[in-house]
């Protein structure tokens, strides 16, 4: 079995540890291992690309999108500036 040695811990950190095993009738080594596993356990949140960020930044917000709602892609088309005149 593979060791990991922490360094530099802040006693605070520790003394929550140290209670933390107490209550889980755990030694703060065996406490420190099921965190891990527990932290492994899940699975790591799948990056959305920008355009969904902003989707969901400001779905709900009254800008015409509604919760799933997507943002129509157009590809190949040209993109033209805004004109103010009138």
């Amino acid at each position: 079995m593979a060791q990991i040695l922490v360094r530099n811990v802040d006693d605070r950190l520790k003394s929550e540890l140290q209670r933390r095993a107490r209550r889980n009738k755990r030694s703060m080594e065996g406490e420190v291992r099921e965190i891990l596993y527990e932290a492994l356990r899940q699975p790591e949140p799948r990056a959305r690309k920008l355009g969904s960020e902003i989707v969901a930044l400001f779905s709900g917000q009254g800008i015409g999108l509604k919760k799933g709602e997507e943002i129509q892609e157009l590809r190949g088309f040209p993109a033209e500036p805004i004109s103010f005149d009138e």
